[in-house]
């Protein structure tokens, strides 16, 4: 497969989301056949060899660019690291990209809420299969007295996902300050006709991790931000990772963001409310905090025994993608593609100004983050760095 080749088909395979208010999908391919039929995944693939240093630099070459200001990428595994950066902190003052800057990862954010929800799991405080509407009987409705806990984490619940119906970036950027309330949000999605029956598709969508802040916050009696700083930042060390409520900044060293606006004109649109995600994208961090969370997880640090299994598990093999009928790609938190070879688990994210990714493999003999400061990182197409980053560290899709 040629390089141009492979770089298409991972544009393919990582579409981000535009929607306002929408999530950005996760790593996602065809599944394998093991995984496929609703079981963990298959024999450990071979271990990766080094990092690809010429490669990698060659990824990050050229920024600032049209589609990109800056790109902080940090590459792991047990056959070497590799760590770099490229690009401009701002487009005013020129200065080099800070590579420990924070920026806003997205809908990794739904990593950690799983992870919450597992661990309260394996506490005997609720149950994966058991229906939502046992723990939150004023906020799910009759006519979704079916779904449960683990389809709200592997997006097969059926709950249609609304957005503020703002259909332009224009319109977007005007209500980039605007409030909303999580039980408000649950409410007019659930008040709409299921999309399907619970457990029979899968949607990608943020709907089921605004239901699981909410029964984070009810099962524990304390704020959803409380039990995530609580339960995984504290006790990781993720001193540059947060959940900003309603501040619309970004605390401490960050990059900026921009947006391409217009006939080409680059706004600044780092400063951005995220209450409209919350549990689903509001996470704040750093690629090096990621790559600490993300070794831990897979580790078996995070969430532990048996339950970790839901976040390698997907629907089986009869549930399909809503709408294309292709193979579920999403697990409790995660999803899985093959690249180079390697059965690689991870999570995208977009911001307006920030994509951002973790991917691993199970053994942990690579492990990839990176941040990109993409021009337009709500957009249709992958950004071109971060295609470019992800052949580079993990190597084309592959199939078998």
């Amino acid at each position: 497969m040629t390089t141009r080749t492979s770089r298409t088909v991972v544009a393919a395979a990582l579409v981000l989301g535009i929607a306002a208010g929408s999530a950005s999908p996760a790593l996602a391919s065809a599944p394998s056949p093991a995984s496929a039929a609703g079981h963990s995944a298959p024999s450990v693939p071979p271990a990766y060899g080094a990092p690809d240093a010429e490669a990698l630099r060659s990824a990050l070459l050229g920024l600032p660019s049209g589609d990109a200001t800056a790109a902080l990428v940090r590459v792991g595994g047990t056959s070497g690291v590799w760590r770099g950066s490229a690009g401009v902190h701002d487009l005013v003052s020129g200065r080099p990209a800070d590579p420990a800057g924070r920026f806003r990862a997205g809908s990794v954010t739904k990593v950690f809420t799983a992870a919450v929800v597992l661990q309260l799991a394996s506490e005997g405080r609720l149950g994966l299969d058991r229906p939502v509407r046992r723990y939150l009987p004023d906020l799910i409705p009759a006519a979704y007295g079916t779904v449960t806990v683990r389809q709200l984490l592997n997006h097969t619940s059926g709950i249609p996902n609304i957005g503020p119906g703002y259909t332009t970036p224009e319109e977007v950027y005007a209500h980039r300050f605007d409030r909303y309330d999580p039980a408000e949000v649950v409410r007019g999605a659930t008040a709409r006709e299921r999309t399907f029956a619970p457990g029979t598709q899968q949607e990608y969508g943020n709907i089921g991790y605004t239901v699981a802040g909410l029964l984070i916050e009810r099962v524990t009696h304390d704020s959803y931000a409380s039990q995530v700083t609580r339960r995984i930042l504290e006790p990781l060390g993720l001193k540059d990772t947060y959940l900003p409520g309603d501040d619309p900044t970004i605390r401490g060293p960050h990059n900026r963001g921009y947006q391409v606006y217009g006939d080409g004109e680059l706004r600044d649109v780092t400063v951005w409310g995220t209450s409209d995600t919350w549990a689903a994208g509001a996470l704040i961090s750093t690629t090096a905090d990621l790559e600490r969370f993300t070794r831990a997880l897979f580790a078996g640090r995070v969430v532990r025994g048996p339950l970790l299994e839901a976040m390698f598990t997907l629907p089986g093999e009869e549930v399909r993608e809503y709408g294309t009928g292709a193979p579920a790609a999403h697990s409790a938190g995660l999803s899985m593609m093959r690249l180079g070879g390697h059965e690689v688990w991870g999570k995208t994210g977009g911001r307006w100004g920030y994509n951002t990714a973790i991917a691993a493999t199970r053994d942990l003999s690579r492990t990839l983050v990176y941040s990109v400061n993409a021009t337009d990182a709500k957009g249709q197409d992958m950004n071109t760095t971060a295609m470019n980053v992800v052949v580079a560290a993990l190597g084309a899709p592959s199939r078998g």
